[in-house]
């Protein structure tokens, strides 16, 4: 009767131990709001001119997890292109009318469809990247984006090419509005980002 009766209370400590562990293990919140960045080029010498979108609206396939890929992978956003702010009003103004305006919608759709961690290098930002189904001017393209995360800030950067989203009215839209502040070239390229705030509590961010 005793053993049995410390058999029992073995596996209750036993459980609860492995309930504690489950509860204390690693969590991964995303914080805040999601920022959107861009980043255009102008002039035979590519000048580059950036800014972000004021209006986003990010929705998240979960608030918390364990790592990246089940907080991430399926997070959408839906954003207002009309809401494009490089701080310089008139070139927003054309921005919006000559060059989004000339597309099938004036929203810009983004997914995340898959996330893959580079080896982890001791006391260095984790590095990865992520893949983005982009849907612009009414093409779906996905664009592979490397991220980093450190001081619990998760930033990707990539590259697109507008002609790749049959965006030929608008490039050439936009090159005829600022054709001599744009010396007459527009480039087709350009740099897309965004950021946001992951906070990390006994994790090790892979």
């Amino acid at each position: 009767m005793k053993k049995s009766l410390v058999a029992v209370l073995m596996a209750f400590t036993l459980l609860s131990s492995a309930n504690a562990s489950e509860k204390t293990g690693c969590v991964l919140a995303q914080s805040g709001d999601v920022e959107v960045s861009w980043i255009g080029y102008k002039t035979p010498k590519k000048v580059g001119v950036g800014g972000v979108f004021d209006k986003v609206a990010y929705t998240p396939v979960t608030k918390e997890g364990e790592n990246f890929r089940s907080i991430l992978v399926g997070s959408s956003v839906v954003i207002d292109s009309s809401s494009v702010n490089s701080k310089h009003a008139d070139r927003d103004a054309k921005l919006a009318k000559f060059f989004f305006g000339m597309m099938k919608d004036k929203n810009i759709n983004a997914k995340i469809v898959d996330i893959k961690a580079d080896p982890r290098v001791k006391d260095a930002p984790r590095t990865g990247v992520v893949d983005v189904e982009i849907e612009m001017n009414g093409v779906k393209k996905v664009v592979p984006m490397t991220y980093s995360f450190a001081n619990e800030t998760f930033e990707a950067k990539g590259n697109i090419d507008i002609l790749d989203f049959q965006a030929n009215s608008a490039l050439k839209g936009i090159n005829e509005a600022c054709f001599d502040l744009h010396e007459g070239k527009t480039w087709s390229e350009a740099g897309i980002g965004f950021k946001m705030k992951i906070l990390a509590t006994l994790c090790k961010t892979k």
